[in-house]
Parts: structure tokens; sequence; C-alpha cells
């Protein structure tokens, strides 16, 4: 009679509303757990796509440039020095490497699959390597500028050769301020992705503990 008093007694503080503590411990867990790690990398896809786009951007401002010192070039055929970066070829095949690796981060934030995961990093390693090169081409254009500056004096065409200076000189900075940003942008993609893998080597280690 004890026995039966007492399952009902159970019965009746379920049915008032008590529930069952293994219930309850999912849903804490769901709710601690879970739904930050969603949040954190809805946050980072979204921040890849835009590193992405960044990184478009600058190849193809890159090869504009290019394009615009190449038509200089053809047609001030006696200022050949000032255009030294255009014969490296470095804004076209400097510009493809970072449009390839912008289309990547994007493609690989809207959905990061494994293969796409590491052809982004791959190819933003190789980014960061192509603008480390770029990076010395312009610069030493840069040097290369003053230098024919200062023979622009013994030169016929006094300001036409000053002109061509100048606006080599701008279109260098500008190309030099875009490749440093997009290795800033290809280095902190690569790092973004070592990270990634760290956490989730981490998280494959603790797994096995967390479930015991």
């Amino acid at each position: 009679m004890a026995s039966r008093g007492d399952e009902n007694a159970e019965l009746e503080a379920a049915s008032a509303g008590g529930t069952p503590a293994s219930q309850v411990e999912p849903e804490v867990v769901n709710n601690s757990v879970y739904q930050p790690i969603n949040g954190s990398q809805n946050h980072q896809k979204e921040k890849l796509q835009a590193l992405g786009a960044v990184q478009i951007l600058n190849g193809a401002t890159i090869l504009a440039l290019g394009v615009f010192l190449g038509s200089l070039q053809s047609i001030f055929r006696d200022f050949r020095p000032f255009f030294l970066v255009f014969y490296t070829g470095y804004p076209l095949w400097g510009a493809v490497f970072f449009i390839v690796s912008g289309s990547l981060s994007v493609a690989a934030g809207r959905k990061p699959t494994k293969k796409l995961v590491e052809h982004n990093f791959g190819m933003n390693i190789a980014s960061s390597t192509t603008a480390l090169v770029g990076f010395v081409l312009v610069s030493i254009n840069l040097a290369v500028n003053k230098y024919s500056l200062k023979e622009c004096p013994s030169s016929q065409s006094l300001d036409l050769c000053i002109c061509m200076g100048v606006l080599s000189n701008g279109i260098m900075s500008l190309m030099l301020i875009l490749t440093l940003l997009e290795l800033c942008i290809s280095i902190s993609v690569s790092a973004m992705w070592c990270a990634e893998n760290v956490c989730n080597s981490r998280e494959a280690i603790s797994s096995p503990g967390n479930s015991v």
C-alpha cells in the first residue's frame, strides 16, 4: 500500500508541471553551447565575403591601372623608365591572383566545403606571396622615377618629362597602397582558416570527454 501511495504521489507531481531533470538538461546545453557557435560562424562567413569582395576590387583596380600604364607607354615611348612595373607584368598576373583569391573567399563564405576551403587557403597564401613581390616591384619603380626626374632637366621636353613623372608616381603610389591592402587581407584570411582548423581539432579532441 505504501508503494502505491508513493507512485500516486509521483504521478501527481509530474502532472502538476514538474519535469524530469533529463528533459531539462538538453535544452540548457543547446541554449548555452550551440547557439553562440552558430552566431560566430555566421559572423565569420559575412566577414570572409566582405574581405573577398575587397580582394576582387583591389585586383580589378590594379588591372585597370595596368591598362592605363600600357596605353601611356605606347604613346610616350621616350619615357619607358616611368613604366617599369608594366614591363614586369605585375598589373596583369597580380590582378589575376587577387581576383581569383577574392572569388574563392566569397564562395567559401557562402558555402564552406572542405575542398573549397583548402583551395581558398592555398590561393590566399599565393596571393600573399604575389603581393609581397608586387610591393618590391612597385617600390623599385618609385625609386627609378625619382632618379629619372633628376635627369629631366637634360631632356628636350622638360615639361612633359615632369608631367609623366608626377603621373607615374601617383599611379605607383596608388598601386602600392592597394598591394599592401591585398597583402594584409590575404594574411588575415589565411590566419582565419588556420585558427578555424586549430579550433576544430581541439573540439574533435575534447568531444570524447564531453560525451562521457
